[in-house]
């Protein structure tokens, strides 16, 4: 069945932006099955929260507007769309509530026109809108593991969209601003870790609080050493000998440090020496460190004489 957006609105196809909301607020207020007694006041306010949804989104009205009902649900035509029909079919979500809380921004409009069980009409009537937070914005902060060593401060810079009122037939007046952001990197911050600034993100209308900026910490990998919690694992190559008669090791640690690991112990496939305290500092105290963990890996020789094998055998009786 064909919808007619535009008439069950009321209003004609050179309607503003701003005549679309205001279409959409008097009507959705009549036909609300909270407000109407008439029958089919359901299926109208269905009807009404789709039209809505189609002509306050630019994309989807424009696409309605020259393809119609069946461009917009069904797909744009190949010759119309970028290598073949647009991929995008609209479909309702078949909630006219949703559209409607989201409309008033809040979950009961209806509350602040009700006094003493008195029914009241709501023909020229504005509501009052509790204003909600738009949802968090969510950033990746990469960091090397040098940074997460020894801690550092990161200026970042964000671009903030701020939507302020209602001044022009296009909708709202909008617009951007910059603002240089402080993080503090702690020793010892792991992978995941949040930081949050408090309403630094973008505000999506009037009645909108401004979003959360959440950077999420993403740790950048190291030419020498691997991170597991807070144990730093290393890798080191030795030949059979050395594995079989003893010898040290060399590590240039984060702080600058060289430091000499002896091992004195047979060095087997699934052999680890743990240095202690030699890992990440820990965050919740960074005058204690983690563990370096060396794993090993065994060159075996690719070919051994007959000569070698015996002297081998002899020696390993």
């Amino acid at each position: 069945m064909d919808e007619d957006y535009y008439k069950a609105l009321k209003i004609n196809k050179s309607a503003t932006a701003a005549d679309i909301k205001k279409a959409y607020r008097c009507l959705a207020l009549k036909f609300h099955p909270n407000s109407s007694k008439e029958a089919g006041s359901s299926d109208r306010f269905s009807q009404l929260g789709e039209a809505y949804d189609v002509l306050s989104d630019p994309r989807k009205k424009a696409t309605y507007d020259r393809f119609g009902e069946e461009g917009l649900k069904g797909g744009i035509p190949p010759e119309f769309g970028r290598g073949g029909a647009w991929s995008s079919k609209y479909a309702y979500h078949g909630n006219p509530e949703k559209t409607f809380k989201h409309f008033f921004g809040c979950d009961n409009p209806f509350a602040v026109f009700s006094a003493n069980d008195v029914p009241l009409q709501f023909v020229g009537l504005q509501p009052v809108v509790v204003k909600t937070q738009d949802p968090p914005i969510e950033r990746d902060l990469p960091l090397s593991l040098d940074d997460l060593f020894h801690g550092c401060t990161k200026k970042i810079k964000i671009y903030r969209n701020v939507r302020t009122s209602v001044m022009n037939e296009g909708g709202y007046t909008s617009s951007v601003k910059d603002k240089i952001l402080s993080i503090d990197v702690n020793p010892g911050w792991k992978e995941g870790t949040r930081i949050v600034f408090s309403k630094e993100g973008d505000q999506l209308g009037p009645n909108s609080i401004p979003a959360d900026i959440v950077f999420i910490v993403q740790q950048e990998s190291h030419p020498l050493f691997e991170r597991q919690d807070d144990d730093l694992i290393y890798k080191t190559q030795i030949s059979l000998e050395m594995a079989l008669t003893g010898f040290s090791v060399n590590v240039q640690t984060i702080d600058g440090r060289l430091i000499n690991i002896p091992i004195n112990d047979i060095v087997h496939p699934k052999y680890r020496k743990v240095v202690p305290g030699e890992g990440m500092p820990l965050f919740q105290d960074p005058s204690q460190r983690g563990d370096l963990i060396i794993h090993f890996d065994i060159q075996f020789p690719e070919k051994l004489s007959p000569d070698r094998k015996h002297l081998i055998k002899k020696a390993l009786k």
